[in-house]
């Protein structure tokens, strides 16, 4: 995700102080991630092999809109409204409830899946997220400056998935799954990036720990729900 605080570095060049700052501000925004992601992994564990949690979740569908709405709406506090995810600690709150809505809205997902399914998809993605993250801080290309172009394939890609609903199949399944992966996979480099600040054309003030780690949150998401997608696509 690109939206957020950012700010345009007119120099490469970060003297010590700032090269310290710009570290705790990395080490902070893997804190809360790590956080996060173990909140969901519970959730999508409990999900998974408990045969009962899966049924309750799966036949009580007012679960579901009620965190999609708890969801969107603090989503929407936390990416548009700066003064409240830089005041503490009412940002950590929504942070934390956002992800336990989110992480249920997940554990929903994944419940029509096979484990074997499930536990493929974590791996990849991990394997996957952990390679780019590397890249990410490796490489010398700079992808903070394609975030727009990110975003206008991502609403394509949106209209187009709007438009399979009405021509569903395997094949296009596939494609829409596969496409939205690497979109977010870029995503993902991006957000990096930006979070990395240094030589990157845009990077993202070191007081924005929480959006930080509320983008990298949401692309690592994303790209484990896509993967599933096109995993169970495969297997039908």
């Amino acid at each position: 995700m690109s939206t957020g605080q950012e700010t345009q570095n007119p120099s490469g060049d970060l003297g010590f102080s700032d090269k310290t700052i710009r570290k705790d501000f990395i080490c902070k925004v893997y804190s809360i991630l790590t956080c996060q992601l173990m909140i969901t992994l519970i959730f999508v564990a409990i999900a998974t092999l408990h045969d009962e949690t899966r049924t309750y979740i799966k036949t009580n569908c007012w679960l579901f809109f009620t965190a999609l709405v708890i969801t969107i709406g603090t989503l929407i506090a936390l990416a548009c409204c700066e003064n409240v995810r830089r005041k503490s600690p009412l940002n950590f709150i929504l942070l934390f409830v956002f992800t336990l809505s989110e992480s249920f809205l997940i554990a929903v997902c994944v419940s029509r899946y096979y484990p074997e399914q499930i536990l493929l998809a974590l791996g990849l993605t991990i394997l996957i997220c952990f390679t780019l993250t590397i890249f990410a801080f490796q490489t010398k290309i700079d992808f903070t400056v394609i975030g727009g172009f990110l975003l206008i394939a991502l609403i394509i890609l949106f209209v187009g998935s709007i438009v399979a609903l009405f021509f569903p199949g395997k094949m296009m399944t596939l494609i829409i799954a596969s496409a939205c992966a690497i979109i977010f996979s870029i995503f993902l480099i991006c957000d990096t990036q930006r979070m990395v600040g240094g030589n990157h054309k845009y990077s993202i003030s070191p007081e924005e720990y929480i959006f930080a780690a509320l983008t990298l949150y949401v692309d690592i998401i994303n790209i484990f729900l896509y993967i599933l997608a096109i995993i169970a696509a495969s297997d039908d």
